[in-house]
């Protein structure tokens, strides 16, 4: 069996890290039992092992000492080889795949489409939703050029530029009792039951849950890996969970019911891709992105207008 590039950049991440935790959790966004079986397995290829486990430390055996600059070296050639074809591809036609996690609506890839046509002539768009397990929406994997994402994401290798910001709302089952509230302080939701992104989300996951605005860890009654799962568990009454504001406009049910909520930060909607892609439809897309910027902020507000008076 030969070793997979993906076993590298496994074992790079431990090496570097020396914690299956950190490298698990803060690197790859898989689970820690995950990544040791794959380096089981890369172990048991090689015939030897890689590292010297304990309770508390991780350290490289020799032979994981003599890997490593040559598992840099091919993982680096990788990416050039992918950049290089994907700079031909683009010369070519130049196709962006977009990831998303929750629609993107707010009017904005209308404008962005259009503001691309004018600057980067025979330019396309493909899209590619992605589960809330990925806080990089398909960046750190390759499977998307670009995102269109929710901050935060994780720290190391990634830039963006904020493109809306929006009150945090809550999504409540039809029936909640605090359905009748046209505002609904934040101190009424820390005991409710929370839908939740799954633990891999991170950061993301702790700031849909407010973590930082409570004096005790949410409640989790149900997590969930897409919008959709998300608010199917609402409005199957098995928790609350919060949203940015144009998601409520978005997401509109009859069984769910939408108010904004006080006392919390807003969120920020972002265009992200890996820092060091110069490509220009890269370059193109994020521009367009920063151009189109008050077309999708009046969008939200717009939608935030109707829902308030729709509450009254």
């Amino acid at each position: 069996m030969d070793v997979h590039l993906r076993d590298l950049r496994y074992f790079v991440a431990v090496a570097e890290e020396l914690s299956f935790t950190r490298a698990a959790t803060d690197r790859l966004f898989i689970s820690q039992p995950a990544l040791s079986k794959q380096i089981r397995r890369l172990e048991v290829e090689l015939r030897t092992p890689l590292f010297v486990r304990d309770r508390r430390t991780v350290a490289l055996t020799p032979a994981g000492s003599a890997l490593l600059p040559h598992a840099r070296r091919l993982i680096e050639e990788w990416e050039q080889a992918r950049r290089a074809v994907a700079d031909a591809a683009s010369a070519e036609d130049a196709v962006l795949t977009v990831g998303f996690q929750t629609s993107i609506g707010r009017g904005l890839i209308p404008a962005v489409t259009d503001a691309m046509d004018r600057l980067l002539p025979g330019g396309r768009l493909r899209f590619r939703q992605v589960s809330w397990a990925d806080p990089t929406a398909g960046l750190a994997n390759g499977d998307v050029d670009v995102a269109i994402a929710w901050l935060p994401v994780p720290d190391g290798g990634f830039s963006w530029k904020v493109i809306s910001r929006e009150d945090r709302w809550v999504a409540l089952p039809s029936g909640h009792r605090l359905t009748a509230l046209e505002v609904v302080p934040f101190a009424e939701l820390t005991g409710e039951p929370f839908v939740a992104l799954p633990p891999e989300a991170g950061a993301l996951r702790t700031f849909w849950l407010a973590e930082d605005h409570r004096e005790a860890p949410a409640r989790i009654a149900a997590v969930a890996e897409t919008a959709d799962e998300t608010f199917e568990a609402v409005a199957s009454g098995l928790g609350v969970v919060l949203l940015a504001a144009g998601n409520a406009e978005i997401y509109r049910r009859d069984d769910l019911v939408y108010r904004p909520v006080g006392g919390l930060s807003p969120s920020e909607l972002a265009v992200v891709w890996r820092t060091g892609d110069d490509r220009e439809a890269v370059r193109v897309f994020t521009e367009a992105c920063c151009l189109c910027t008050d077309a999708a902020a009046s969008a939200v507000r717009a939608a935030a207008a109707r829902r308030a008076r729709s509450a009254c």
